[in-house]
């Protein structure tokens, strides 16, 4: 789950980090009463979208007066956003966020993520940044700094002072940057984050540093001990399909391909798509319905599948161990007839009562293609897709 910057810089603010004043508004009106609480002769008018790069994307304008604000507000609102963060879907801005203007010395980038191959929590800072850290971290790597934090020991302010003194921060910046990172860790952990991102980090002409921008990742699977954090969460900024996935307990993640595919087991489902792709298809999504591969959950995952107009053909690949292949295929034959599908169905069952449940498939009536493993499965639906 992602957060708006509003919602991230609110956090932030709660755990001691310096951020710019700023007012989210939803209407011309609300954007114009913000700029006036906040005061000053300039405003940053940012499109609440929860993606990076929209800077680029007419998503951030400087106002300098009232009229302005009102002005830049009454365009964003409503319009869609498409960058390269998201995902070819184009993001509604239903809010933006009015900030004050702030005069920038020079841009930074600092971030806490989960480090899987190290199995802690690793900071990455840099001299560099903006909106193109990206670019920094392919060019010049060596612009990019990092320090991992021990799980029984936590942050520590050398660490800070590490980074900060790699960074070319001065005395009192590096002070700054451990109490910001101290703040930042506090917080990475009590609300069970996958990743912070403050780009850019800016250093103001006093010399402070200031968190300019804020991105924030949560592991959604720590959601059910943070109600008012799941309370924060956008649907209309992700997929469609994938918010109706998690209604029904399902794993879906929408990809560009034709094959359509439908597996229980998030490994299968991994093997499932690298051996479409080896045969030379390319697949629709990754699904995965889990261990109980009912008639609802299977009706529900060919519904899913189906949304696509770009499907061509559909491989159900199911092992059947908590549920037997008879059952799975009585409930694969009640969801083609149910949802009417008019498009080619390849199945590869095995497991317990494999035997069975093949042949409750054959003599269904319906055009399912059975396949006898996975390597002749990706080959048949493959065909089947490209015919």
């Amino acid at each position: 789950m992602n957060f708006h910057e509003y919602q991230a810089k609110d956090l932030f603010a709660e755990y001691g980090v310096a951020v710019p004043k700023g007012i989210a508004a939803s209407t011309i009106d609300e954007a114009v009463d913000a700029a006036k609480t906040i005061g000053g002769s300039q405003w940053m008018v940012k499109a609440q979208v929860q993606a990076g790069g929209r800077g680029k994307a007419g998503g951030i304008k400087l106002a300098k007066t009232l009229e302005e604000v009102a002005s830049y507000t009454k365009n964003m609102l409503g319009m869609t956003i498409t960058t390269y963060q998201t995902g070819g879907l184009a993001l509604p801005v239903d809010k933006v966020l009015i900030a004050e203007a702030t005069d920038i010395a020079k841009e930074l980038y600092l971030s806490l993520l989960v480090d899987r191959q190290n199995k802690c929590v690793t900071i990455m800072a840099s001299s560099e940044g903006g909106m193109d850290i990206e670019q920094v971290a392919h060019d010049t790597p060596s612009a990019i700094h990092t320090v991992q934090i021990d799980l029984l020991e936590g942050y520590q302010h050398f660490q800070g002072r590490k980074l900060g003194f790699a960074m070319g921060l001065n005395a009192k910046q590096t002070g700054q940057l451990c109490r910001m990172l101290e703040g930042l860790y506090r917080m990475f952990h009590a609300l069970d984050l996958a990743l912070v991102e403050v780009n850019p980090l800016v250093i103001t002409p006093s010399g402070d540093l200031l968190a300019l921008d804020a991105k924030i990742n949560v592991d959604e699977n720590a959601l059910f001990r943070h109600p008012e954090i799941a309370a924060m969460r956008d649907e209309r900024q992700e997929d469609p399909t994938e918010v109706e996935a998690t209604r029904h307990n399902l794993n879906y993640v929408t990809l560009d391909g034709t094959i359509g595919c439908m597996v229980n087991g998030a490994g299968l489902a991994m093997a499932t798509l690298d051996v479409i792709k080896l045969n030379g298809g390319e697949p629709a999504n990754f699904l995965d319905v889990g261990g109980g591969a009912t008639k609802e959950r299977v009706t529900a995952a060919f519904k899913l599948i189906l949304k696509s107009d770009k499907v061509r053909a559909i491989l159900v690949n199911i092992f059947g161990g908590i549920v037997r292949c008879d059952l799975i295929a009585d409930g694969i034959i009640a969801a083609v007839r149910d949802v009417g599908i008019t498009i080619p169905v390849v199945v590869r069952l095995e497991g317990t009562n494999v035997e069975k449940g093949r042949e409750l498939l054959s003599q269904s009536g319906f055009a399912i293609i059975p396949a006898t493993d996975l390597n002749d499965a990706a080959k048949k639906v493959v065909a089947a897709a490209k015919g």
